[in-house]
């Protein structure tokens, strides 16, 4: 691919993205934010100035994508999605420091939810609804979006879509890449708009339902609200959350396969099972504590479910202050933090389904051990797992906890306590929001130094492309040709 077609493609990617401003400017005329217009115009501008220019300049119809093409391209989509999105926070005046905007932005993107503002109910409608809205395009992935609704770019979707989604097996459930794209987009919009619908039933205003539903289904955790759900005081609300977290962490593919009638696929998906396996017995060994404290039996049931989904969903969302809540309970949550839901779904983590191999793994070994000349395979969805998927979930999993003390060690660097650290590095690398001590649910991350955003800006990145993406870039094989 020459250089003048990857520069095509990027700006026509980021083109899409930048069309996608249409909908914080409505939302801003409707609220009288006629101000903030021009932050986010500018920046479409500029898109749309580079995208006809390559597009001029380079007119191939078909360009071919190798596998470490996907890879760039993807890691540069994202990277520049994020100063992208940043320029309507900075512009705006929302956002003064350019390390603050950028890092809120791929926060958005990576649907981590973490902000560095001290109060997002001063920010105006139109950059709140932004915030929440690169949730919902961060969360199905922006390089999907393109895929879906641009298929004449001839570039391979596949190796984009390989190099963007998540989990250890990478499979095509449609023979076309571009309808994959189009009926996961479909789903998730249809999805997007029954919370919606759902939100609004419950009592919560229009726009507030649209935020939090983005929020929700890209499992982000932003709100227009400094508290976010528990500002609402709403059990209706809560219910309706935890329903489409659970909905949001979820392998997309598999309600593809039951509106297909592929009855069978889903009913013997080990991860699916896993997955629901550890909601229902981490919610029951969170209501223990939360009940013997005090708290009533519906309000235990209701808020340990809640907060055992947005952990492992890695949404963020609170719907009570847990940091104060006993300590066998918390550290049920911090445990939950390092698990992830389902791989193809728009959670962060490590996902269900390698916690599920590296166990299934485990078995094994232990059974050779004591029948050395037995035959025993790692076996998932009823089928045998390749040597190869084995080896690169372990490698998976050391560059993670290896990412995840880098991480721990630069918070700590920043002047912050054991606690702080651990569960911050946890928050950024694994895009789940939840955290404790100087990060708890009432607390942002505006006071971190500026270096230190930065930083967490690269491990956010890093954990929603599944850390090969963006590390692969620092070994010099990769570019070797």
């Amino acid at each position: 691919m020459s250089v003048l077609s990857f520069f095509r493609i990027l700006f026509l990617l980021l083109l899409i993205v930048a069309s996608t401003f249409v909908f914080p400017v409505i939302v801003a005329v409707v609220c009288g934010e006629t101000d903030v217009i021009f932050s986010f115009a500018a920046p479409f501008a500029v898109v749309c100035v580079f995208a006809v220019f390559f597009c001029a300049v380079d007119r191939a119809r078909k360009i071919p994508m190798t596998m470490r093409g996907g890879f760039f391209l993807v890691a540069f989509a994202w990277l520049s999605a994020g100063f992208l999105g940043a320029m309507p926070l900075f512009i705006s005046g929302a956002f003064p420091l350019l390390t603050d905007a950028f890092f809120e932005s791929v926060s958005g993107f990576t649907t981590t939810g973490i902000t560095a503002s001290e109060s997002v109910e001063d920010l105006p409608v139109s950059i709140n609804f932004w915030r929440c809205q690169t949730h919902w395009l961060g969360g199905m992935g922006i390089v999907g979006l393109t895929v879906a609704i641009f298929p004449l770019l001839g570039v391979g979707g596949f190796q984009l879509i390989k190099a963007e989604t998540t989990g250890p097996e990478k499979s095509k459930f449609s023979p076309k890449i571009t309808v994959m794209a189009k009926w996961l987009w479909l789903i998730y919009i249809a999805l997007t708009a029954l919370q919606v619908v759902l939100l609004c039933a419950a009592g919560m205003p229009f726009l507030d339902s649209v935020m939090h539903s983005f929020s929700t289904l890209g499992t982000g955790g932003f709100s227009s609200k400094n508290v976010g759900i528990i500002w609402y005081e709403s059990a209706a609300v809560e219910w309706i959350c935890i329903v489409f977290m659970l909905l949001a962490s979820v392998n997309f593919s598999l309600y593809y396969k039951l509106l297909t009638r592929q009855f069978q696929d889903v009913s013997q998906n080990t991860e699916l099972k896993a997955f629901l396996l550890l909601f229902v017995i981490s919610s029951a060994a969170i209501f223990v504590p939360l009940f013997s404290s005090g708290m009533s039996a519906a309000d235990s049931i209701r808020h340990g479910m809640f907060q055992v989904i947005t952990t492992v969903s890695t949404t963020g969302f609170a719907s009570a202050m847990y940091h104060h809540w006993p300590a066998f309970a918390q550290m049920i949550i911090v445990l939950l933090m390092f698990t992830g839901a389902c791989s193809g779904s728009t959670a962060g983590g490590i996902k269900i389904i390698r916690w599920a191999i590296m166990g299934k793994g485990l078995s094994c070994e232990l059974k050779r051990t004591l029948h050395p000349s037995g035959i025993y395979n790692v076996r998932a969805d009823g089928h045998t797992i390749k040597p190869e998927i084995i080896n690169s979930v372990s490698a998976f999993v050391f560059l993670y906890f290896l990412l995840l003390a880098v991480t721990a060690l630069v918070c700590a660097a920043a002047g912050n306590d054991v606690i702080t650290s651990c569960t911050a590095a946890l928050t950024v690398v694994g895009n789940i929001g939840v955290g404790f001590g100087n990060v708890a649910p009432d607390c942002n991350y505006g006071f971190f130094p500026a270096w230190a955003k930065w930083w967490f800006s690269f491990a956010m990145l890093a954990g929603r492309l599944e850390l090969y993406t963006i590390l692969m870039f620092f070994f010099p094989s990769f570019w070797k040709k």
